[in-house]
């Protein structure tokens, strides 16, 4: 079963792949944006919900996605056409790491994505590119709550603790003017829809010859979640702006 089919299943129920729920969203969209009459750049957008949600909000908004999923830019574009702002977004088939244009962004969007970079202040990097003056970046990755197993980090990536996430941000020439952490429910919310919609699938489905890979998955994705990273894993959102530039 594809990696793809997985996650397009699995999100089903949670469209903004991180634990955030709709407030969270709104409240971050809103303090990157302001008055939303810019132009705003998601790299590695998936299925666009970040920029749709955005667009929906602020109708003098227009908005670039960039992905390597041909599905989920499909899946987008047909959303944007259902929500009616399809004249307003861009989306473009191509890895966010190479993206370039000549067009600079007045908020770019990288959440969940840092690995599509190869870390987060690779990431901060790439936006510094496409950022306009006075633009802002909104950023969201992993940090350990607490010391994290080894089979944690194998499993997520060497992150480390909240204070010197932000810390690395700061010295790399970043202003943190707002920010959100993931709360307890918000990341176990995340986690039980994940799991139990693809669960959930496969039961519905149980002619499909994917079926039995989906409840296997589910399953193991919440065997490691709960045993191995749930009590380790925290995620942080921060909207930043430039120290120069």
């Amino acid at each position: 079963m594809q990696r793809e089919r997985i996650s397009r299943l699995a999100h089903a129920r949670h469209p903004v792949a991180s634990p955030l729920g709709d407030e969270s969203v709104r409240q971050l969209l809103e303090r990157g944006l302001g008055d939303g009459d810019g132009h705003v750049l998601d790299l590695g957008c998936g299925g666009g919900e970040w920029l749709l949600r955005a667009l929906v909000a602020y109708p003098k908004l227009r908005a670039v996605g960039v992905d390597v999923s041909d599905g989920a830019l499909t899946r987008a574009r047909h959303a944007a056409r259902d929500l009616g702002v399809a004249d307003r977004l861009d989306l473009q088939h191509a890895d966010a790491a190479d993206f370039t244009s000549t067009q600079r962004f007045d908020l770019i969007l990288s959440v969940g994505a840092a690995h599509a970079f190869g870390g987060l202040l690779a990431t901060l990097a790439a936006a510094r590119e496409h950022l306009a003056p006075g633009g802002r970046v909104l950023v969201g990755d992993g940090f350990w709550e607490r010391d994290p197993s080894p089979e944690a980090v194998e499993m997520l990536g060497d992150f480390t603790d909240l204070a010197t996430t932000v810390d690395r941000v700061v010295a790399d020439g970043w202003v943190p003017v707002y920010g959100h952490v993931s709360t307890r429910h918000e990341l176990d919310a995340y986690e039980w829809d994940w799991t139990g919609t693809l669960a959930s699938w496969a039961l519905d489905h149980p002619d499909d010859p994917d079926s039995p890979y989906a409840l296997a998955a589910a399953a193991t994705h919440r065997e490691e979640w709960l045993r191995v990273y749930r009590e380790s894993f925290g995620f942080v959102c921060l909207v930043l702006r430039p120290t120069t530039g």
